[in-house]
């Protein structure tokens, strides 16, 4: 893992649980039913957050937590072939070991969020850049003290 440079982005990916598990397991993102656009938005050092608000796509328990953390790691977005009909895009992903997180802990303590009745809004769009404070915030709920002095 990098350290965090002043180029860095920071973003939130929504994004089922098992799938993001798939995308751990690859080493890749895939966000917005695949479409190549939020991918494109985020570049090599920029870090990804996935949020999960329920276990499964459709039909999963709901679960309302921080699943996933990495490090954008090329500037390359592919596509990948999943069946016949569906060809995502990608890009590759350096995940790190972390711990899921509800999002209830952190609700007050993030800007997108403290205080808003309505904080399940901006999640409604699939990705969402965030600022360095609060990706540090939810990176320091889901990693160890050993991974944060890295940053």
């Amino acid at each position: 893992m990098d350290e965090i440079n002043q180029q860095s982005r920071f973003w939130i990916g929504v994004v089922s649980a098992s799938h993001v598990k798939c995308g751990e397991l690859g080493g890749f993102a895939q966000l917005c039913h695949g479409k190549s656009v939020p991918l494109r938005k985020m570049r090599a050092g920029d870090w990804l957050i996935y949020y999960s608000p329920r276990t499964e796509m459709t039909k999963g328990a709901p679960l309302q937590a921080f699943t996933a953390i990495g490090e954008v790691d090329d500037d390359k977005v592919y596509e990948y072939q999943m069946s016949e009909s569906f060809v995502p895009f990608r890009r590759k992903i350096r995940y790190i070991s972390c711990r899921e997180v509800q999002i209830r802990d952190l609700l007050e303590q993030l800007s997108f969020t403290r205080g808003n009745r309505n904080w399940g809004y901006s999640f409604r769009y699939g990705q969402f850049e965030i600022g360095r404070e609060d990706f540090l915030t939810i990176a320091s709920a889901m990693l160890s003290n050993e991974q944060i002095e890295c940053f």
